[in-house]
């Protein structure tokens, strides 16, 4: 298991389209992927978990992977949650 602490930089927040576009990217990988905010974990493939945390711009966030492609999914992932504005 991996995990990366990430701020969403995206304006209004990880919401609607930039949240469907970040599940697209994580069903291409093989392993179990979360994303975590206030101690509350939802399955990143899921775009109603993703969308149940709210995630508002500026906001902190834990990327959690576990698999056998774990690093590439967790180095993809984070990147594009960095990149996003």
């Amino acid at each position: 298991m991996v995990q990366r602490t990430l701020t969403v930089k995206l304006d209004p927040g990880l919401q609607a389209r930039p949240a469907a576009q970040f599940v697209q990217e994580a069903v291409k990988f093989s392993s179990n992927i979360f994303i975590e905010k206030n101690q509350k974990q939802v399955n990143a493939k899921s775009i109603m978990g993703l969308m149940s945390l709210a995630i508002a711009q500026y906001e902190t966030i834990e990327l959690i992977a576990e698999g056998t492609d774990e690093e590439e999914a967790l180095e993809h992932l984070g990147n594009i949650i960095e990149q996003m504005h």
